[in-house]
C-alpha cells in the first residue's frame, strides 16, 4: 500500500468542477484498495508568491504551507488535479509548487543546495481542458506547454520520478456518460495507487 498525497489546483475555492469530482473518484478507488490518501486544496491557501533568489533560498516557509510541507515530504506517490489555462497550470497551483520544491534547509532539511529532495516518489498529472476532441493537434500543443512541463519542468526537477499524464479533453461540454467513463478509469488508478 502507498501513502498518496492528492493535490487539488483547480484555483476555485467557492464552487466543485470537474477536477474536485476526479479527486474524488481518485479517492474513492484509492481508499478501497488500502491506500493511506491525504488531500491538500491549494484554492484555501492564502500565502504569498516568491519574488526574489534570496527568498527562494534563504525565506522562512509560510506558516499556511508548513502542514502541507509535511505531507508532500510524507508521500511517496502525488497526484495532480488542475484546468489547463491559457495552456498552463493556473498561478497559485504554480506558486505552491514553487514553495514547496525550494533549496532552502529550512524546507527540505537538506544543505540549502540540493532541490531534488523527493527521489524515490512518483507522480500523476490530472488535467482538464475544454478543448472539443476535433482540435486534437491543439490538445498535443498546450499538453506540451502545460502537463508535461509540470513533471518535466518542476517535479522531475524536486526528483519525482516517473511522471505520468492523465489529459481530459471536451470538459466544459461532457455528457454524464462520458464524465462517469473517467470516473472509473481515476478510481481504479487510484485502486492502482498510479
Amino acid at each position: 500500500m502507498k501513502r498518496i498525497l492528492l493535490i487539488q489546483g483547480h484555483p476555485d475555492k467557492d464552487e466543485r468542477h470537474l477536477c474536485h469530482a476526479l479527486e474524488d473518484a481518485y479517492t474513492e478507488g484509492a481508499r478501497a484498495a488500502g491506500h493511506d490518501v491525504r488531500r491538500v486544496d491549494v484554492a484555501t491557501l492564502d500565502f504569498p508568491l516568491l519574488r526574489s533568489q534570496y527568498e527562494w533560498e534563504n525565506g522562512a516557509l509560510p506558516l499556511v504551507l508548513r502542514d502541507a510541507h509535511t505531507l508532500v515530504k510524507w508521500a511517496e506517490h502525488y497526484v495532480f488535479f488542475f484546468p489547463l489555462w491559457l495552456g498552463d497550470l493556473p498561478a497559485q497551483l504554480k506558486g505552491f509548487l514553487e514553495h514547496v520544491s525550494r533549496p532552502g534547509g529550512k524546507q527540505a532539511g537538506g544543505n540549502g543546495h540540493s532541490t531534488k529532495g523527493l527521489e524515490g516518489r512518483s507522480a500523476r498529472v490530472v488535467v482538464t481542458m475544454g478543448m472539443h476532441s476535433s482540435t486534437h493537434h491543439h490538445h498535443w500543443f498546450f499538453l506540451g506547454n502545460g502537463a508535461k512541463s509540470v513533471g518535466r519542468d518542476i517535479l522531475e526537477f524536486m526528483g519525482i520520478h516517473p511522471v505520468h499524464d492523465t489529459v481530459i479533453g471536451d470538459a466544459g461540454d461532457m455528457t454524464n456518460a462520458k464524465a462517469e467513463e473517467w470516473f472509473e478509469k481515476l478510481r481504479k488508478l487510484g485502486e492502482q495507487g498510479d
